[in-house]
């Protein structure tokens, strides 16, 4: 079976699955799983299911596959997928292809195989979900055009919002892979120096403009090599596929430290990576153009083609005991850089990839589609309503952040899942 013919809006399941649910056969994303009993395992997500990747290699299901040589079934007992995005990608395209052959309406081996299948099938709620990758590095761009307008007019004003180089490269800067956590897992508030406004002289504690950034990240799954540069049209076959991103922010601490070398502690006190990845291929049939680029970019950055994907966001904030609100859904396909072009700038220094490499969208805004407090709330000055009757500017204690993602069309919702995080109150 084909790529392409794996997301058929036709194929179904024999696992009952909602409609317009995040995780149907033509998704199956990947993810890493434990329970008490089981540890670490690799599974894809089917309906309300985690299907344990180990348990269907001890099975047998995947002795044929010559893709996998002499890793199964080990390769699937892990705590993260890095070692088996190292397989390469003939690796990564058969074990999706069997996983749905198997779970085809039509197709008895998993299904009628009572021990297999109960032992396979683990419902989501009874299991947790860990990062899906060791990131070995982090990038974070700063891709959307309105995001970047937004936050260089809070900080510069109206008259300096992009600085010239912003529309002739992808900026970025490098984050800290360390305190990238799982879905689900506390934030606790960063303290750190912060310069009121007329004050003369900074002083520490803890950051009074928590805010959060809704983003994507790629995961690399193939690592280049250093000295060697990869094109932009040859930039996809480096990518493994997509998550979803939270990348916390301390502004005050922001603000204060950002010149001249940009974001360090108000930015790497924690970052929340969604559990589930979705493949490029899964993601095949939701390629669009991306906005028109002036000036035309650099030889070294152009593309042909459609190299952004259309794919709808939302972020939703919820206070301690109450109700959530949604607090915007822009779109991924508005990035005014695509994935392609950063990858490619990223490397065009000579700079190597390394499996397991997140490389985030930066805060991902649309004309009013906000995604982050910051912009909402207008660096604090117009607090945003929320559902319970209160307002905020910035988060408070006891506030959790949920991102998710999804696209859809023909009838099938390729979906992200949900990353989410609750703050907690500064170390004393």
């Amino acid at each position: 079976m084909s790529a392409s013919a794996l997301n058929a809006p036709g194929l179904r399941a024999w696992i009952d699955i909602p409609f317009q649910h995040d995780f149907p056969i033509q998704n199956l994303p990947f993810g890493v799983f434990e329970t008490d009993e089981r540890g670490p395992r690799l599974a894809v997500a089917i309906g309300d299911y985690v299907l344990d990747l180990y348990v269907l290699s001890t099975f047998g299901f995947f002795d044929d596959l010559t893709e996998l040589g002499a890793a199964q079934p080990r390769v699937f007992r892990r705590r993260s997928l890095n070692g088996f995005l190292r397989l390469g990608r003939p690796a990564w395209r058969a074990v999706r292809q069997r996983v749905s052959e198997l779970l085809r309406h039509d197709n008895a081996d998993l299904r009628d195989h009572p021990e297999a299948a109960r032992a396979a099938l683990v419902r989501q709620r009874d299991v947790a979900m860990l990062r899906p990758v060791k990131p070995a590095n982090y990038t974070d761009f700063y891709s959307s055009l309105t995001h970047a307008v937004n936050v260089g007019t809070l900080f510069r004003g109206p008259e300096n919002p992009l600085l010239p180089n912003w529309r002739h490269l992808p900026v970025a800067y490098h984050g800290r892979a360390s305190s990238i956590v799982a879905s689900g897992t506390p934030i606790r508030r960063p303290q750190g120096q912060v310069l009121a406004p007329g004050a003369d002289a900074p002083t520490f504690g803890p950051s009074q403009q928590l805010d959060f950034e809704l983003e994507m990240a790629f995961i690399v799954g193939t690592a280049s090599t250093l000295g060697t540069p990869v094109p932009a049209e040859q930039a996809e076959s480096h990518i493994f596929g997509l998550c979803l991103f939270n990348d916390w922010s301390a502004r005050d601490v922001q603000s204060w430290e950002y010149a001249p070398l940009g974001p360090f502690l108000g930015k790497n006190f924690g970052s929340s990576l969604g559990p589930w990845v979705v493949t490029l291929d899964a993601l095949e049939p939701f390629r669009t153009a991306g906005p028109a680029q002036e000036p035309t970019p650099l030889p070294y950055l152009q593309t042909t083609g459609d190299h952004h994907f259309a794919i709808q966001l939302e972020a939703a904030l919820a206070p301690a005991g109450g109700p959530e609100t949604v607090l915007a859904r822009p779109t991924f396909q508005g990035l005014y850089w695509s994935m392609a072009q950063q990858l490619a700038h990223h490397t065009s220094n000579g700079c190597n990839l390394e499996v397991g490499d997140v490389c985030a969208s930066g805060t991902i805004s649309d004309p009013g589609a906000f995604g982050s407090l910051l912009e909402l709330a207008a660096r604090g000055t117009q607090p945003v309503p929320l559902a319970d009757g209160t307002t905020r500017a910035f988060l408070l204690d006891g506030d959790t952040v949920t991102l998710r993602a999804y696209a859809e069309a023909d009838g099938v919702r390729i979906g992200f899942g949900e990353v989410s995080g609750t703050i907690l109150p500064a170390a004393e």
